[in-house]
């Protein structure tokens, strides 16, 4: 063991799960008035729901054995899982309850991130079973396929700190709830506006504070590899940044704080599944690269396909997975790669470029296809978008009775 790497994974687990509050600091901002706490709520609800799930069978189903798809029951409830001493993963400096908990912490704000997709029109009951199921049939099993030693590591894809795993799958699970549910009651009637952009800009700055723990701490370890993830996870986010600021600019004659915080999270998703393999030139090509390519998804192609994706969660999380994940392809230095002939594409090897399209598309399509599944068998059950009138009264009441501005008049912008 090593206490520095103990002492380091222990804050960066604080730090991912920092993320998730400020993800609802962050959709909440960007919501709706009459929709800010139930938005919030959304994000919230999986500290609690995911965290228990993950420690009765979310950890043995992902991380346990070595099944080609899913881990096994073995420890169940935790049980067998040291505290103290690493006995499960030989490269390991740290516990085997450690990294439970630090990996626990990525479980919880995958299941938060889709929830945007819906915003101000699921019916909460609905999105907290859908979330539940979601975990058990789609985030663990890829967990399990990436990480934990299923057929796609075996295959040599690999995904430094989640892109694949959470941005790909969140995004697209995200974006098949939209659409099942439908548009919101005025979508292309009225223009929807953030309500509180300095919410939107404080969930920013503590989701980029928060990214350091997800993206550094990924290398399980005090070491180099976690000081090239905290510089390329910066260069990323701050290239990214400038270069979503450029391309409004260009396109609508002005820079916008909206427009700033935007490019920023579009940077540190997409950088996420290469920050650990990919020198500080890389991660800003990623950035320069990954904010017009989100720009269009946003601006064009959703306008274009006519899908409601309430919180852009497909055109942020879904595309910055996809384009990181394939930009690792590229980039992966061999001196920083897993495996040796596994570099990126641009050193004279293709092997690890096709295992990342691969680990892609099936991402896209076991992601997108058991979600649907899952929300069209929940809708058999019970009603999963609330009614016309609850809409148009707004979620904080209609599923909450709680006003987030209790002395407003009642009117929304």
């Amino acid at each position: 063991m090593n206490t520095g790497s103990i002492a380091f994974i222990m804050i960066c687990s604080a730090l991912v799960l920092l993320m998730t509050p400020a993800l609802a600091l962050f959709y909440g901002g960007l919501g709706r008035r009459k929709n800010v706490l139930n938005t919030m709520m959304m994000s919230l609800a999986p500290m609690a729901l995911a965290s228990l799930l993950w420690v009765i069978i979310g950890f043995t189903l992902s991380f346990s054995g070595s099944g080609a798809f899913l881990g096994n029951l073995s420890h169940i409830f935790m049980n067998g899982v040291s505290m103290a001493k690493n006995t499960m993963f030989p490269t390991n400096q740290i516990p085997d309850g450690l990294f439970s908990g630090f990996q626990m912490m990525f479980s919880i704000i995958a299941v938060a991130l889709l929830t945007g997709s819906v915003a101000g029109r699921m019916r909460f009951t609905s999105m907290m079973i859908f979330m539940v199921f979601w975990l058990l049939l789609v985030y663990y099993p890829l967990a399990h396929l990436v990480w934990g030693g299923g057929f796609l590591a075996k295959l040599g894809a690999i995904d430094f700190a989640g892109g694949i795993v959470i941005h790909i799958s969140s995004g697209i699970s995200g974006l098949i709830l939209a659409i099942v549910l439908g548009k919101r009651r005025d979508y292309e009637r009225l223009e929807y506006r953030p309500h509180n952009i300095p919410f939107v800009v404080l969930g920013t700055g503590l989701l980029w504070f928060g990214w350091f723990g997800f993206n550094a701490g990924s290398a399980l370890a005090a070491n180099g590899v976690a000081i090239t993830a905290f510089m390329t996870t910066n260069t990323a986010a701050a290239t990214a940044m400038l270069s979503w600021m450029f391309v409004e600019k260009k396109i609508t004659g002005k820079f916008s704080v909206l427009g700033a915080c935007t490019g920023a999270i579009v940077g540190l998703a997409t950088i996420t599944p290469a920050a650990g393999f990919v020198p500080l030139w890389g991660a800003m090509l990623i950035g320069l690269i990954a904010s017009p390519v989100s720009f269009f998804m946003m601006s064009v192609v959703k306008r274009k396909w006519g899908f409601d994706d309430a919180l852009d969660v497909f055109g942020c999380h879904g595309i910055g997975g996809m384009l990181g994940a394939l930009m690792t392809g590229i980039l992966t230095t061999p001196a920083l790669a897993l495996r040796k002939g596994y570099s990126g594409l641009i050193y004279g090897s293709g092997k690890l470029f096709i295992a990342n399209i691969v680990a892609i598309l099936f991402a896209l399509v076991f992601s997108g296809g058991v979600s649907f599944i899952i929300i069209k068998v929940i809708g058999l059950f019970t009603e999963i978008r609330v009614t016309d009138h609850a809409e148009a009264v707004g979620l904080d009441d209609s599923e909450h009775e709680e006003t987030a501005y209790p002395t407003f008049l009642g009117l929304d912008s």
